[in-house]
């Protein structure tokens, strides 16, 4: 959605922008060191200074959000350092699983893939790598019920059981099939596939919903609505941004190597991509 952007400039002071918005959205300021904004009417500006910015969205703008919005300042602080930290990837692991692996579970030419993600890659004495779903989503879990105040988490560790039963399932129900292994389908295997999937997305859900009562802030964290034709646009998300924020990010690794893989997580987090390699900045990203 194209924003009307107004710019004024003063010759001996910094330049100054402001954007209009609609009537119910308030500016929110923040640092554009890591982003410049280009547009027609300011082309005559070689730099931007501080812009309040708004992210497009179906409804309109998303409001930035940091520590003292919401409930984030009641809340114990390694609670707020957490949730500041896994909110962005988080909600990056909810796009993955409604764009890709909600795709994946139909296709049974995907399903070695599927239990390469959910299987860990241990290596001798124990020590190896977690699996993606450990990673992204059980692991953000557990570490966000150790910091929030009892009463949300046991919410949340109810949550991460009834998630990780539901990937135990879609396990079982895609274990020994795999593109190229001529092994006969029992006609149950996708169905069963489809309803693990749809019992994870509930687990899912439920936890975002947890977060966002947690943080006070309504909707911040968006959960993924069940199968069906508007599915997408219920969502709220761009499955096109996703796509080119993954390929950006998957062209990155391999340019790392190996040396890299273990720490990617908190590279991703650290800014690294966006700084290296041109990935849309996670706050961007997920302020969508």
């Amino acid at each position: 959605m194209a924003l009307p952007f107004v710019a004024s400039f003063t010759p001996s002071t910094k330049p100054l922008a402001s954007i209009k918005i609609p009537p119910d959205d308030g500016p929110n300021d923040i640092s554009s060191s890591r982003r410049k904004w280009l547009h027609n009417t300011v082309s005559n500006l070689a730099i931007l200074g501080s812009v309040p910015m708004i992210f497009p969205c179906s409804a309109g703008a998303t409001v930035v959000t940091g520590a003292s919005s919401g409930l984030l300042p009641d809340l114990p602080p390694d609670a707020v350092k957490s949730y500041l930290q896994y909110r962005f990837p988080l909600q990056l692991a909810a796009d993955f699983y409604i764009f890709d692996l909600q795709t994946m579970v139909a296709d049974t030419d995907e399903y070695g893939t599927i239990t390469d993600l959910v299987a860990s890659k241990n290596a001798r004495g124990g020590q190896g790598q977690p699996s993606k779903i450990e990673r992204d989503f059980t692991n953000p879990m557990r570490i966000m019920s150790l910091s929030m105040p009892p009463e949300y988490a046991d919410d949340i560790r109810d949550s991460q059981f009834a998630f990780e039963r539901a990937m135990s399932k879609l396990t079982k129900a895609t274990s020994g099939i795999r593109r190229g292994l001529s092994v006969e389908i029992d006609k149950d295997v996708v169905p069963a596939a489809k309803a693990a999937w749809e019992e994870g997305r509930v687990a899912l859900n439920s936890f975002f919903v947890t977060l966002n009562t947690a943080t006070g802030l309504e909707n911040e964290l968006a959960v993924i609505p069940p199968a069906g034709p508007n599915q997408f646009q219920e969502y709220g998300r761009s499955i096109r941004r996703y796509n080119e924020f993954m390929k950006k990010t998957k062209l990155c690794q391999n340019r790392g190597g190996p040396a890299l893989s273990q720490a990617w997580g908190q590279l991703m987090v650290s800014g690294y991509l966006q700084d290296s390699c041109g990935v849309e900045p996670l706050e961007g990203y997920f302020f969508q």
